[in-house]
């Protein structure tokens, strides 16, 4: 399987970046992430980190937990997860930054990428057909839109600090909401 999942943010590429790789972060950003914590923390600002996040269905919400070794490149810049453990163990992500002239922001924009390579779950005759056909388009794709779209907003803001307390910003204080 894989996934692409793209969008332009108008912001300064440090700026999205920074967002892209402040994980811990993102339950203050992104409502549909419940908890960001690192088990094991390196000095380029990756390591093992375990993540939960919410799947909507409408009013119904599933929840997804998975526990990933990442890697960050200011140089690239990128940032790259591996998966090693939840359903997608042995799942590999990247961030990729690509940044564009301009064009209607004065601060420029910033094409952004999240691919998702995974040969599926380890279930024997429907392992690949699961992922291909349910856990990619119907879990990975929505969860990737929508932390586009919140990395988007967070990084279009002159001080990304300020997203929690903005009037209509539907983030959340950041604590471990199950």
């Amino acid at each position: 399987m894989i996934q692409v999942d793209r969008r332009l943010m108008r912001a300064p590429l440090a700026r999205v970046f920074a967002c892209a790789r402040e994980v811990e972060r993102w339950p203050e950003w992104l409502p549909h992430y419940r908890r960001v914590r690192f088990l094991e923390r390196d000095p380029a600002g990756g390591g093992l980190v375990e993540m939960a996040a919410w799947r909507e269905f409408g009013p119904l919400r599933w929840p997804t937990w998975w526990v990933s070794r990442m890697e960050v490149d200011p140089g690239a810049p990128a940032v790259r997860y591996r998966h090693v453990r939840g359903i997608t163990r042995g799942m590999d992500v990247a961030w990729a930054f690509e940044p564009r002239p301009a064009g209607e922001s004065e601060n420029g924009e910033v094409l952004v990428s999240i691919t998702h390579r995974w040969r599926g779950p380890g279930w024997p005759l429907v392992g690949r057909v699961a992922a291909e056909w349910v856990i990619g388009p119907v879990f990975i794709h929505a969860v990737a839109q929508r932390t586009l779209a919140g990395i988007a907003r967070v990084a279009a803001l002159a001080d990304p600090a300020d997203a929690a307390g903005r009037a209509g910003w539907a983030g959340g204080s950041g604590e471990d909401r199950r």
